[in-house]
């Protein structure tokens, strides 16, 4: 489902200085078991679990970075069971052409000790007591595209009730949404359930022509070898209360043949987007897997730490402010100079848990 470019609704939204933001999409092995079933990723997403989380944090909180974590809801589990012998039956299924047999039919119905791929919880909880505040945001519960003609509105909403359900259970108001692969659709749930934003598509001047699949591919491959400036973005009113803070940026794997793209295309890149986020008083939003990060990690984590690095000078020159997606749209609504990095959601309601503030394209494949 094709975005349009043009929001529903118009409000103007100014900056008075750039702004770095980061999305995370945190799915596990939900980003892919629906294309290749739970092996094919396995070992990635166990790098991810016992060596990607911990030193992404630490990057974050060395360079007070307040991220975005788009998570799928299944990882707020630590266990999960059949219930009368369906798995997930609050889930009304989707119907996508490429799926045989049940959606759930991968999910172990186990614990995070035994197939610690399908569940997170003690890393949301390592997420939340992160120094530097991190939000949480959603990427559904179980990776059902959205923007697919299999996924219907009902599905959808069944998708999203179960997540602000689990988040609310660790006192967490889910405000943000990454929509798996990027493709949107539903717009009109995610304000039912209390979304205010969402990551849209890149606006590559390329996506907006009627031009095939392999054009735009070789057309995103030339920015890329060419170090392009990425674009710099400004939130659309996409539906009443609910904002579009595009992309600009997908900090890709060093997987497959992309390995051969050297790590300095995608630092140059990025500092390219954020000096022009700094000079155009736009935003530089870059976002990626935590399981990209599971290949030549060294070598892509050092690549971050020079991105953070530029990031963090423009902010001491007052030339750039760092906040989440969350941030972005509360300044909005709070107001011209508004601190974008300290107003989270008020956390919801739930039974028997206790409030807290949090404190803390595509296939990743692709």
């Amino acid at each position: 489902m094709k975005l349009d470019p043009k929001p529903a609704a118009s409000e103007e939204f100014t900056l008075d200085c750039g702004v770095f933001t980061l999305s995370l999409d945190f799915e596990l092995i939900w980003g892919t078991v629906d294309l290749f079933g739970p092996d094919r990723y396995r070992r990635a997403c166990l790098v991810e679990r016992e060596v990607v989380i911990d030193r992404l944090l630490d990057l974050l909180t060395r360079f007070d970075i307040s991220a975005t974590w788009c998570i799928v809801g299944h990882l707020f589990l630590d266990a999960c069971a059949p219930d009368n012998g369906h798995v997930h039956p609050e889930i009304i299924r989707p119907r996508h052409a490429w799926v045989t047999g049940d959606w759930f039919a991968h999910d172990p119905t186990a614990s995070e000790e035994v197939a610690p791929e399908f569940y997170g919880r003690s890393l949301v909880r390592k997420i939340l007591s992160c120094p530097i505040r991190q939000e949480i945001g959603s990427h559904s519960f179980s990776h059902v595209i959205f923007g697919d003609a299999g996924c219907s509105a009902a599905t959808a909403h069944s998708e999203l009730a179960a997540c602000v359900r689990l988040a609310a259970d660790m006192g967490i108001a889910l405000r943000s949404f990454a929509f798996p692969r990027n493709l949107v659709g539903h717009l009109d749930a995610l304000g039912a359930h209390g979304f205010a934003c969402f990551r849209g598509p890149e606006p590559h001047w390329y996506e907006r022509r009627a031009l095939p699949g392999f054009v735009k591919r070789l057309l995103h491959l030339w920015d890329v070898v060419t170090i392009a400036a990425p674009p710099v973005v400004l939130p659309d009113l996409a539906r009443p209360g609910v904002w579009n803070v595009p992309g600009s940026m997908f900090y890709f794997p060093m997987r497959g043949s992309r390995r051969h793209i050297p790590l300095s295309f995608r630092v140059g890149r990025a500092i390219k987007g954020l000096n022009q986020a700094a000079a155009r008083r736009r935003i530089f939003h870059l976002w990626f897997h935590p399981t990209n990060l599971a290949d030549d990690a060294d070598r892509m984590f050092d690549g971050l730490r020079q991105i953070f690095e530029h990031a963090d000078a423009l902010r001491s020159r007052g030339r750039l402010r760092v906040a989440p997606m969350d941030g972005i749209v509360a300044r909005q609504q709070l107001g011209r100079g508004a601190d974008l990095s300290e107003h989270p959601a008020p956390a919801a309601p739930s039974m028997g848990a206790t409030v807290t503030t949090q404190t803390e394209d595509q296939c990743r494949c692709s």
